[in-house]
C-alpha cells in the first residue's frame, strides 16, 4: 500500500480508503454484518489506514462496525466521519439557510453521537454531509467546530462538497476554515480538475475522492439490462436507459484504451490516483474480492500517460442522483 499526505492535516492516509456507506445497508439492498467486519479487516491487514463513514449511514449502524473493528486493531487507523443536515435534505438546496442546517448544537451533538458509535476518544476528520459555500461565513457552526477541536473531540475539520458541483467550496478553502474537502472524481466526472484541485493544492488542501466507480458504472459489470433491488439505491441511479447509456460509454472507452472489460475498474482507480492533489480515494468494498481488487491497485505503477490523456476525452457531466 502507498501513503499520501491528507494535505495540511500532516497524516499519512493510505491511497486507497475505505467508503463504508454500503456497510450501513440503508439504500444498498442490505448488508451482512460479518461480511463487512471481514472485508474491513482485510483491508486493514492490507494496510489500508483511512476510513470514511457517517452518522447518516444505517443511523449509526456503519460507525458502530467500523468502531468494532477499529477497537480490535492495535495499528493506527484514521477515522473520518459526517455531521448529517439537520433538515434532512441531502444534497443542500441552493436557499438552504444554514441556521437550519448546521446550527452549531447540532454539530456538537451529532460528533458526540459519532464518538459514541465508533467507542473512540478523537475523530480525525469530522465533515458536515452537504456544503453550500454562501454558509463559509455565516452561522455559528465555525464555533462548534473550534469548540470541538479544543476538547479534542475532532483533529480535523472538512467538508462533503454537493453532488457534482465542486466548486461549491471554493469561498470555503480560502476562508482557511477547511483541512480537507471530499468531492465526486471519476472518469466521467473530471470538473474537479478545473478549479477544485488548483485551489487545494494551493491552500494545501486534504482530498478524498469519492464515487470513484460512478456507484458501479465504471466496474465493467454493468450490462444495459441490469438490475437492481428495489432498496438498493441503484436503482434509481441506473433507472430509464441509464444502464445502457453508461455500459455504452464504457464500451467505447474500453475500445479507445484498448483495454479489456474486466480492467475498466482498475484504469478508473488508476485514472484518479493519477491526479496528485488526490490524498485517498474511497471506494465502497462490501465483499473481500473487492477489497483484494481495488487495494491491489496501489502498487505504485500509476495510470499511463497516455491513457490518461485518452480518457479526458471520455469526460462526461451528469447528475444520476436527481
Amino acid at each position: 500500500m502507498n501513503y499520501r499526505r491528507l494535505g495540511r492535516t500532516g497524516i499519512e492516509v493510505s491511497e486507497i480508503g475505505y467508503g463504508a456507506w454500503g456497510i450501513g445497508g440503508a439504500q444498498w439492498g442490505g448488508a451482512d454484518d460479518e461480511q463487512s467486519m471481514a472485508a474491513l479487516t482485510q483491508a486493514i491487514d492490507l494496510g489500508l489506514n483511512f476510513i470514511d463513514t457517517a452518522l447518516a449511514y444505517g443511523e449509526g449502524r456503519s460507525e458502530r462496525l467500523v468502531g468494532k473493528v477499529v477497537g480490535e486493531r492495535s495499528e493506527t487507523i484514521h477515522v473520518a466521519t459526517k455531521v448529517p443536515p439537520k433538515n434532512g435534505i441531502w444534497p443542500a438546496p441552493d436557499d438552504a439557510r444554514v441556521e437550519d442546517v448546521f446550527p452549531g448544537d447540532h454539530v456538537r451533538e451529532c460528533a458526540r453521537r459519532s464518538l459514541a458509535n465508533l467507542g473512540l476518544d478523537t475523530i480525525d476528520v469530522l465533515q458536515l454531509h452537504v456544503w453550500n459555500d454562501a454558509w463559509a461565513d455565516q452561522g455559528d457552526w465555525r464555533e462548534a467546530v473550534d469548540e470541538l477541536r479544543e476538547e479534542g473531540a475532532i483533529r480535523f475539520f472538512g467538508v462533503s462538497i454537493n453532488d457534482h458541483d465542486p466548486s461549491n467550496s471554493l469561498r470555503l478553502i480560502e476562508s482557511g476554515a477547511a483541512d480537507t474537502v471530499q468531492v465526486i472524481y471519476n472518469v466521467f466526472d473530471q470538473s474537479p480538475e478545473d478549479e477544485l484541485f488548483p485551489a487545494c493544492r494551493e491552500h494545501d488542501i486534504g482530498v478524498i475522492a469519492r464515487v470513484p466507480l460512478d456507484e458501479g458504472g465504471l466496474t465493467g459489470t454493468l450490462k444495459p439490462d441490469s438490475e437492481f433491488a428495489e432498496d438498493d439505491h441503484r436503482s434509481r441511479y441506473f433507472r430509464d436507459a441509464r444502464s445502457r447509456e453508461v455500459h455504452d460509454r464504457v464500451a467505447a472507452m474500453v475500445s479507445d484504451l484498448g483495454i479489456a472489460e474486466d480492467q475498466v475498474a482498475e484504469t478508473a482507480l488508476r485514472y484518479v490516483l493519477s491526479e496528485s492533489a488526490v490524498s485517498t480515494v474511497i471506494p465502497g468494498m462490501r465483499s473481500q474480492r473487492n477489497v483484494e481488487r481495488n487495494i491491489a491497485v496501489s502498487d505504485g505503477r500509476g495510470l499511463d500517460p497516455v491513457q490518461r490523456e485518452k480518457l479526458h476525452a471520455h469526460r462526461w457531466v451528469r447528475n444520476f442522483y436527481r
